[in-house]
């Protein structure tokens, strides 16, 4: 097992307060080493993590906070 796999396994996820009860289209999200995060989607917390720096999340939230993303 590697280094970055160990450090997502033992990771606090949290999902967002504005999140529903019944679990819907939720993401979650960790605080990793190094300022970066760790993304999962809430439904299959098994599944794929994407990991951005901490220069790629701030871009991110960034842009929600700037309302620059398309709703669907």
């Amino acid at each position: 097992m590697d280094e970055l796999t160990r450090e997502l396994d033992a990771a606090t996820w949290r999902t967002s307060t504005l999140s529903g009860p019944d679990g819907g289209n939720c993401v979650e999200v960790a605080d990793m080493s190094g300022g970066r995060r760790g993304v999962r989607d809430s439904k299959n917390p098994s599944g794929p993590v994407l990991v951005f720096t901490s220069a790629e999340w701030a871009a991110f939230v960034g842009g929600v906070k700037r309302d620059e993303f398309d709703r669907v």
